[in-house]
């Protein structure tokens, strides 16, 4: 490696346990990165490092590197992809406190958040490891019709090809692992591109698969990191010759990579407004522990939190009753106390933009039933009060009463802590409230009723029914994914690295036909 690795020096504040590197996993090398750009502690504006930028050029030359070791990461045997993952996997696993410090210090979200990120991303390189051994096809009976007869069929699984991966700043690491992970595992090389506000992480990730792949005996250039902006994006995603795009964010940007990329199998995994509904037959009490877990876990910035709560009417003041006296127990402050459970959003414009949509619900007639403001501990003490008022305000756990239809924070992907309450007439009102939104991740139910539980199991329009339990649950092993503006594909290694291979059909004559 050239002198761009990773650096062994700490970063400016001085508060990461893992060095920052000084340059782009690019070919075989780390190469130099024509600019850098300051990654932030989005809870008091500190600058936690100076990342690399990659530009187009360097788009084109991880492309160009790409492409010219597909066939041999294609060919790769499968002990050496599962042990490039085992490795990863165990060099992350000895270092995983110092990555929940990094994700900490360069996403904002809570300690306890982080925790779960890097044990969830430890969980996909293992089961992405054990899937290796698991890839593989099946005969098919040819000779169902007299056509077939002495005829051999089976087919097999082959790598699509170049995988760009694409993911989101919320869960930097665990999104880039689902990505990185299976494209090993099915033999695709893959170049990844990490969101702007939050690169070091996926850097270092990169970096350990990286290594441990060059000691299992393969081309460390399978696996490549780009940073930048839009024109790197596009460089990856519309090069005709690369064989899938997997993109975490935004539907709006999702769509667009979608068009853009055509004919490209691209697998996207969008946002959502989710639905937790009750019945009127739930356990109130543990529906509301629900709310509140559900909703304000890593600040409201998951795709899979609640943020619709649609109760049936009679049950409604119950509900609201049991919800209110939870909220005031929801820690406000700086996120790497363990206690906190909402800090700051990544950036202002965020910010911004859930503390507009909240104003516009409660002028269009909604009710404010619990403040926007974080408690007085949540201003950081090593932060001047010039400091403090120019930092992100923090968001608090906000609940609004019947909103009118139309407004953003219940139609759209709020991404923040705030929770948009409703009550229906009945639970058919309420299947049918679930389905009137353009999204469908994950929808939730509390029920007491079997029959219930299966009829939202088979009349809600999402990826994921959950009943009794959050809607943001998600182990990584199983199928996850949306449908209509959530996306199109499934995540989980098992089912990612069917969406990243293709079958391949065999037939044979032992012996060929005579005239």
């Amino acid at each position: 490696m050239t002198d761009q690795q990773p650096s062994t020096t700490p970063g400016p504040t001085d508060q990461s346990k893992l060095p920052f590197p000084t340059g782009l996993p690019i070919g075989s090398e780390w190469v130099a990165a024509p600019s850098t750009a300051p990654v932030h502690f989005p809870y008091d504006g500190s600058v936690v490092a100076e990342a690399p930028v990659g530009d187009v050029d360097l788009a084109r030359e991880a492309l160009e590197s790409a492409l010219s070791v597909r066939s041999e990461v294609g060919r790769l045997p499968s002990h050496v992809r599962r042990s490039a993952l085992q490795g990863a996997l165990s060099t992350l696993r000895d270092q995983r406190d110092a990555f929940v410090d990094l994700l900490v210090l360069e996403t904002g979200k809570p300690l306890v958040d982080c925790r779960v990120e890097v044990e969830r991303t430890l969980l996909t390189l293992e089961t992405a490891a054990e899937e290796v051994a698991r890839l593989h096809g099946e005969t098919v009976p040819l000779d169902l019709l007299p056509s077939g007869d002495g005829l051999m069929g089976f087919w097999v699984r082959k790598p699509i090809g170049v995988a760009v991966g694409i993911a989101g700043f919320n869960y930097p690491l665990l999104l880039a692992s689902h990505k990185i992970a299976p494209a090993l595992a099915a033999g695709c090389p893959i170049i990844v591109k990490p969101a702007p506000q939050t690169p070091l992480a996926t850097l270092w990730l990169v970096h350990l698969v990286r290594e441990a792949l060059a000691a299992a005996g393969g081309p460390a250039s399978a696996v490549q990191l780009v940073t930048g902006g839009v024109g790197v994006g596009s460089t990856l995603t519309t090069d005709p010759r690369i064989g899938a795009v997997s993109f975490t964010g935004s539907a709006a940007v999702g769509h667009q990579i979608a068009r853009d990329a055509a004919p490209t199998k691209v697998l996207l995994e969008l946002g959502s407004n989710s639905a937790l509904v009750v019945a009127a037959d739930a356990d109130i009490p543990a529906a509301a522990d629900a709310v509140v877990r559900g909703g304000y876990y890593a600040s409201g910035q998951a795709c899979i939190s609640v943020q619709r709560v649609i109760v049936v009417e009679s049950v409604r003041a119950a509900f609201v009753a049991e919800l209110t006296p939870r909220l005031d127990q929801v820690v406000v402050g700086d996120p790497r106390d363990p206690a906190t459970r909402v800090s700051a959003l990544i950036d202002d414009r965020s910010t911004h933009r859930v503390h507009t949509w909240i104003d516009e619900a409660i002028t269009a007639g909604a009710t404010l039933a619990h403040p926007t403001t974080p408690s007085p501990d949540a201003t950081p003490a090593d932060v001047s009060p010039a400091d403090a008022s120019t930092r992100p305000t923090i968001v608090g756990p906000t609940v609004l009463l019947d909103l009118p239809y139309g407004q953003l924070a219940w139609d759209e992907e709020i991404f923040g802590p705030v929770i948009a309450i409703r009550s229906v007439p009945d639970i058919a009102t309420a299947f049918r409230t679930v389905n009137a939104s353009r999204y469908g991740l994950h929808a939730s139910v509390f029920t007491s009723s079997l029959e219930t539980a299966f009829d939202a199991i088979d009349q809600l329009d999402v990826g994921g029914v959950v009943i009794n339990e959050v809607p943001g649950f998600r182990s990584d092993v199983m199928p996850y994914g949306g449908v209509k503006d959530s996306g199109t594909g499934r995540e989980g290694p098992r089912f990612a690295i069917e969406e990243l291979t293709t079958t391949r059909m065999a037939i044979i004559r032992p012996t060929p036909k005579r005239p």
